[in-house]
């Protein structure tokens, strides 16, 4: 896989004078704008609401012991989640993939199930179980459990289309193999892992569910306590907006780790595929390592879940709402993403094919409404569908409007990997044959990005399903999905009535997972052509 720099005529970028026929054309730049608007809007609530409580209001908030204190506590869980994140996923998908581990195939889809687990479900598996397993050290096993595979699957299939002969003639040079690894391997792994670790982060800032059960204060926690408990609601929009800044300074440093390169396969690409290796005498370290990880993010969930499931058995289940909540959460979870990838495709497109500032500008908007906590940006739009949007408040156009907002990024992120990984030059050859940029992007473009969209799209659908604090709020009125039954349940402790909710949302979630699976897998084939 060479790098191939990004022409500055056509990036924008470099000092050079740009080339008026690689413009990114009108009908990319509108919908990009549109989700840049879409995904700043919670956040002008918050700088409305901020700015009226005045600078010296303003500075005193965030002067507070506390204020420092929740910085603090909640990079350091999102920094310790993340860390531990790229080292479960980079070393799964490396064993999966490049060694000979037993039952590596089952193994490698077992890897993947935990994100079908909502971490409030697995928040709940464990202190239901285990009374230590609160604060920190809980927020950290939850967290790690449900977002390691954001890691392990782009890794994996980043891992699958590598060059061997790279590696090959490293180890030629005289270089060991644990050299060749960190020379070369990792240097063409190390984008798809950085983004991984992107949406780990990103979700560890913003996951609320999951500390809330926990008890462990962090921004999502404590800005939800100060909605709830004073008609003084400055304090949470400050902290909102402090946390906003956090978040892009981390989706810029994200930005910058990728560099200012792109990788493409140029060439005939993969001939065959890399050879695996033996573990030796590390064989039982390997499947000890792997038996840890799926017991702690799969096992024990779904074990704890199946124990309070036969304990409510005695009381009976009332089906009709189960199966009216789990029909609401597919169609809820079919909309969302249906309008989320109608606005990441053309988005991924413009960000990958047409880099420079203003792109890198509508890219890092997105990941601002993604980075604020689903309360804040339900409680925006209810602020916005009272004032702005009357008609569609409570209504289920305002609830998709939100799933947009929370996962644009994550439908964006596999769109524009998809389309950097194939080659420019195809376009320009069609270009050069008279083709238009719209006949271009409906005939080359999009069909060598579809495995991209299908793991963007499978990925949202997962996320919306999980979704909690937005889809409380602002869920048309008298419906109910499994997330919101089962958090209903939940709060007035009846774990044998929430059990059957808390199973029915993730074998449904499964679905999409092992769709995003067979997605990254076409991915790869795609990259190796």
């Amino acid at each position: 896989m060479t790098p191939v720099p990004t022409p500055a005529s056509s990036a924008g970028v470099g000092g050079g004078v740009p080339d008026r026929a690689n413009r990114p054309p009108w009908w990319l730049v509108l919908p990009a704008l549109a989700g840049a608007f879409l995904a700043l809007l919670p956040l002008g609530y918050l700088v409305v609401r901020t700015s009226e409580a005045g600078l010296e209001r303003i500075l005193e908030i965030l002067a507070r012991p506390g204020t420092t204190q929740l910085v603090l506590r909640s990079l350091g869980l999102a920094a310790t989640v993340t860390i531990l994140c790229l080292v479960i996923g980079i070393a799964l998908g490396v064993l999966v993939t490049r060694t000979r581990l037993p039952g590596r195939h089952v193994l490698g889809i077992l890897a993947a199930l935990p994100l079908a687990i909502p971490s409030y479900v697995a928040a709940f598996a464990w202190v239901s179980a285990v009374p230590w397993a609160r604060g920190f050290v809980g927020a950290t096993i939850v967290l790690t459990a449900c977002t390691y595979p954001y890691v392990y699957l782009p890794v994996a299939a980043a891992m699958r289309s590598i060059d061997p002969s790279l590696e090959e003639v490293s180890r030629s040079l005289g270089r060991s193999q644990l050299r060749t690894f960190w020379v070369v391997t990792a240097r063409q792994v190390w984008p798809a892992a950085a983004s991984g670790g992107l949406l780990v982060a990103l979700y560890s800032l913003s996951d609320f569910g999951a500390v809330s059960l926990l008890q462990y204060d962090v921004f999502t926690r404590v800005i939800h306590t100060s909605y709830q408990a004073s008609f003084d609601r400055t304090p949470a929009a400050v902290l909102s907006v402090l946390l906003v800044g956090l978040t892009l300074l981390i989706s810029a440093g994200e930005r910058w780790s990728r560099g200012p390169v792109e990788e493409t396969r140029i060439g005939s690409g993969v001939a065959r595929r890399a050879e695996r290796l033996g573990l030796g005498r590390f064989r039982l370290p390997a499947l000890t390592f792997v038996a840890l990880v799926l017991g702690v993010a799969l096992a024990f969930p779904v074990a704890s879940l199946l124990y309070w499931f036969t304990t409510g058995l005695s009381a009976g289940i009332d089906t009709p709402r189960l199966f009216t909540s789990t029909g609401t959460t597919l169609s809820f979870a079919v909309l969302g993403a249906l309008v989320t990838m109608a606005l990441a495709v053309p988005m991924g497109v413009l960000v990958a094919r047409h880099r420079g500032r203003a792109a890198g500008a509508l890219e890092l908007a997105t990941w601002a409404g993604h980075a604020l906590p689903g309360i804040v940006v339900a409680l925006s739009l209810v602020f916005f569908g009272v004032r702005v949007a009357q008609p569609i408040y409570q209504r289920t156009p305002l609830l998709l409007v939100a799933y947009a907002v929370l996962f644009l990024p994550a439908g964006m992120g596999a769109v524009r990997a998809a389309v950097a990984m194939s080659s420019r030059g195809v376009e320009e050859v069609a270009r050069s044959l008279g083709s238009s940029p719209l006949t271009v992007l409906r005939r080359i473009t999009l069909p060598l990005a579809m495995p991209g969209v299908a793991a963007g799209t499978a990925l949202v659908m997962l996320t919306i399903m999980k979704e909690l604090p937005a889809t409380l709020l602002l869920r048309p009125t008298e419906t109910n999905t499994l997330a919101t039954s089962l958090w209903t349940e939940t709060g007035i402790a009846a774990y044998g009535a929430a059990a059957p909710y808390a199973l029915a949302l993730v074998i449904l979630a499964v679905v999409p997972t092992l769709w995003l699976m067979y997605s990254q897998g076409r991915f790869t084939a795609a990259a190796a052509e």
